[in-house]
């Protein structure tokens, strides 16, 4: 395990914990830790009981679905600052609403999910910060799913009136 310092050096970098107060950086350190990733990786797949939050400092992870008569279909790209695995930290849903595979070799920090929520459910102050920036990236992904949805689902009619 590394050591706390090294995980808040890493989290320090992120725009998410800039704002942050320095106690509550301090306990998400202590819940983290550092994850080296190689390509082709398998991190997680759908349905998975969730344990990890991750973010992306350094690498690609693409995050996919399983559509029937598809197969996987690539949903999203987690880049550096990206963050995934959110669903563990909600109050309910704990199971992978998508599979994580690295793209290329790199570094995640990945926070225990329980423990967050924990924390989160301890410290409301913490709590609040952290579930308003995760609904702004839930928000996000719902948004460019739906765009994907009306890509997908768009008649060949209206593909052509363009």
């Amino acid at each position: 395990m590394q050591n706390e310092a090294e995980v808040i050096q890493e989290l320090g970098k992120i725009p998410w914990f800039q704002a942050i107060k320095p106690e509550h950086l301090k306990k998400i350190a202590e819940i983290s830790h550092l994850k080296r990733i190689k390509s082709g990786e398998v991190l997680f797949r759908e349905g998975d009981q969730d344990d990890y939050l991750y973010i992306v400092i350094k690498g690609r992870v693409a995050l996919d679905i399983f559509i029937p008569h598809r197969g996987k279909v690539r949903i999203n790209t987690a880049e550096p600052w990206d963050l995934f695995g959110w669903s563990g930290v909600t109050p309910n849903l704990h199971q992978r609403t998508a599979g994580a595979t690295a793209v290329v070799d790199g570094l995640l920090v990945g926070i225990d999910a329980a423990k967050l929520r924990d924390a989160c459910e301890a410290d409301h102050d913490l709590g609040y910060v952290v579930m308003r920036r995760l609904v702004n990236i839930v928000a996000s992904r719902l948004l460019v799913t739906r765009l994907q949805l009306i890509d997908m689902f768009a008649s060949p009619e209206e593909k052509n009136a363009k």
